[in-house]
């Protein structure tokens, strides 16, 4: 008797359907505003009735990876921001951005087992991850320390990318698509760690932005950055519709 690996294809055509356009979707294969095929071809590709077919596209909206409009079509969403009061900029392009040079320092790069990660109050259990601590400066002067989990089974090129110059928040953006975000923003007084790397008094003020992003229903990420609160500022404009 010969044992035979479990198999995982999806056992119903919808089910075949929605994984397929999924995989197409969290891949960049088809890109956020990217246009789905009419639900029409579709029947005809798959050779299954339309009721099949928007089975498995109400599915995919339900997970806010496709927009759906009877006049304008299908399309691929774009990611979408849960509470955001802020739309966070990338630290490098904000430091280049003022003409300063900017700096980025690896200090940990390691392989972890599956652990509990915090944000915020919140423990959230998970499987393995790439650790990465880092400091990025504004001409020598370091103004933010990052401590970052990219989790392998959402992103298992991660565990064979090169962080030594490349950082791996600017990685996370060109090269993996995501779905879904949310963050905290809250002030604290630095520890003897952060002012230590930030090379500022214990107890000085910074800023403390954690944030995790999903792909699919998949964790890509939890990052927790601390910034200099005397060298680092984040800027919004807020028009008369924004959320409250």
């Amino acid at each position: 008797m010969h044992d035979h690996a479990p198999d995982h294809r999806p056992q119903t055509l919808h089910a075949r359907i929605r994984v397929e356009i999924e995989a197409r979707i969290l891949s960049g294969e088809w890109p956020p505003g990217h246009r789905i095929p009419p639900e029409t071809e579709l029947v005809a590709t798959y050779g299954c009735s339309r009721m099949t077919v928007n089975k498995a596209m109400s599915s995919l909206a339900a997970e806010g990876l496709i927009l759906r409009n009877r006049r304008a079509g299908t399309v691929v969403a774009r990611p979408r921001i849960h509470s955001a009061i802020l739309n966070i900029p990338d630290i490098r392009a904000k430091v280049e951005e003022r003409g300063a040079t900017y700096g980025y320092l690896a200090l940990t790069d390691e392989l972890r087992p599956p652990c509990c990660v915090h944000l915020g109050s919140e423990g959230h259990h998970l499987g393995r991850s790439r650790f990465i601590r880092s400091v990025h400066s504004s001409d020598a002067l370091p103004v933010m320390l990052e401590d970052r989990h990219i989790f392998l089974d959402a992103v298992p090129q991660a565990e064979r990318a090169d962080f030594r110059a490349e950082p791996p928040g600017t990685w996370l953006v060109a090269h993996v698509p995501w779905t879904e975000a949310e963050h905290r923003i809250a002030a604290i007084a630095a520890e003897p760690l952060m002012a230590r790397t930030l090379e500022i008094a214990v107890g000085a003020p910074c800023l403390l932005v954690e944030r995790r992003t999903w792909r699919g229903t998949e964790t890509v990420t939890i990052v927790r950055q601390v910034f200099r609160g005397d060298a680092f500022d984040l800027i919004a404009r807020f028009g008369p519709n924004s959320e409250r």
